[in-house]
């Protein structure tokens, strides 16, 4: 099941679950280091804004619409988590990274492809978040801008954790979008599974009807948003929303960014919905109408350090298409899934290979790439839907020594 569409400029594609076996450890070499039989536990960076974080899943239904991948049901269901600043709630659970069963099945399939564990060798149900699940809502917060999240095809909206929760600690909603019947796997209430329709290497035709398919999945979440900011409760099952999440949301300020294909969803949704105010592309090829016109709209690109406009021509006629404010980074010494929890998760995987390591994430510092994935992606929203002024678009930060800022 491919979770990247991109091909890397070096001439090395990391596509899924097909391409992904180059990736994988070779026969009898263990992905994991450990020294019992005891399935190793993965942790998540800690988020750094002032406030505790909360989230909450939601299964939403779209009735008007009809699935665009199976025959059956007749209608386009979701499940999406939202995060958000929370008062402090001790007592309440931490969130994991991925439900139970979802998790049971990533490491079963992609986490195989991408890591080369084997089944068991990880518990990554085990891996927790730092938010709490179902906290209220900080009242301290005032109404909060929201921010939307979309995945690299196929992959689960939980690969973006790492940047979600540190932008919720900083006073944002953050809802992260599951695409179903394109990601990997996708648990609904109750342990209902439902994997990927897709097979190991999609057509063109295919990779662009996804798109239409996100575009269309992401506004229904923003019709779904605007009806609980005025007190309806969108899940499907009623079930409880945490306290002060309806009518906490400020849907005049609205950003969206996403990896890889969900980069070009956050630009097409840019273009295509004026509820939607900039976006952040991660590191995705473009596609669609928004590759060729470009935007009047903010937009910030990131690459990793073999992906700029130079050698994408998608991105350089994006460039040259957008009209409102841009700016490109690069990252170097990063790799695609740099831009994803593979940062944090693939060096606590001891045995693995120091070539895999450097093909998913590159040579660049873990803790230096996630700090400034995180203050940049945070800058672009501060300054674009808080008026926030920075300088971290101006010119080299001494603080990032990594991100080149293209002109």
């Amino acid at each position: 099941m491919p979770i990247s569409a991109r091909t890397v400029p070096t001439g090395k594609v990391i596509a899924g679950l097909a391409v992904a076996a180059a990736l994988v450890a070779p026969a009898g070499t263990p992905a994991l280091a450990r020294s019992s039989d005891e399935a190793a536990t993965l942790t998540l960076p800690a988020p750094t804004g002032r406030y505790p974080v909360g989230t909450v899943s939601l299964h939403l239904v779209d009735r008007s619409r009809p699935d665009p991948w199976v025959a059956s049901p007749p209608y386009r269901e979701l499940m999406v988590s939202v995060w958000y600043p929370a008062r402090r709630s001790p007592n309440l659970p931490v969130a994991p990274h991925m439900s139970p069963r979802a998790a049971e099945d990533f490491g079963g399939t992609l986490a195989a492809a991408l890591f080369g564990t084997e089944p068991g060798e990880v518990d990554w149900a085990a891996t927790e978040t730092h938010a709490r699940a179902g906290a209220p809502v900080s009242r301290r917060a005032g109404r909060l801008p929201v921010v939307l999240f979309s995945p690299g095809f196929g992959a689960p909206r939980s690969v973006g954790t790492t940047v979600i929760e540190d932008l919720a600690g900083r006073g944002y909603v953050v809802v992260s979008v599951d695409h179903t019947y394109e990601a990997a796997q996708v648990e609904f209430p109750g342990g209902r599974l439902e994997r990927s329709t897709f097979p190991p290497q999609p057509t063109q035709d295919a990779m662009n009807k996804a798109l239409e398919v996100r575009v269309a999945d992401t506004r229904f979440v923003l019709d779904q948003l605007a009806g609980l900011d005025r007190g309806h409760n969108p899940d499907a099952g009623r079930r409880p929303l945490p306290e002060g999440l309806r009518g906490g949301l400020d849907l005049s300020r609205v950003g969206m960014f996403g990896h890889s294909m969900g980069g070009a969803t956050a630009a097409q949704v840019v273009h295509d919905d004026r509820r939607v105010d900039a976006g952040v592309n991660l590191d995705g090829g473009h596609r669609g109408a928004v590759a060729r016109t470009g935007l009047a709209k903010p937009f910030l690109q990131v690459a990793a350090e073999p992906h700029t406009r130079a050698g994408d021509p998608t991105w350089r006629s994006f460039w040259d298409g957008s009209k409102g404010w841009k700016r490109e980074l690069r990252f170097t010494g990063a790799r695609h899934y740099s831009f994803t929890d593979a940062e944090a998760l693939a060096p606590q995987l001891t045995g693995l290979p120091e070539s895999t390591v450097r093909e998913l994430i590159g040579t660049i510092g873990p803790g230096q790439a996630i700090a400034a994935q995180r203050a940049y992606v945070a800058a672009f929203f501060d300054l674009h839907l808080k008026g926030r002024d920075t300088p971290l678009f101006d010119g080299p930060s001494g603080r990032y020594p990594a991100v080149e800022l293209i002109p």
